[in-house]
């Protein structure tokens, strides 16, 4: 997923929806997380903007 320089987080008290677009566009992809798992995917992802 290094294509990926911004991901979308749409806030909840206990899920998160993320998304995450290519350069061109198109969708790398889109995630239902928890809390817990919101935090070890985003420690695990390169330098990016997060936009909420």
């Amino acid at each position: 997923m290094s294509e990926v320089t911004l991901i979308g987080i749409d806030l909840a008290k206990r899920v998160f929806q993320l998304h995450g677009p290519r350069s061109d566009g198109s969708v790398a992809f889109r995630k239902k997380l928890s809390r817990e798992q919101l935090l070890a995917f985003v420690a695990q992802q390169p330098k990016c903007l997060i936009a909420m």
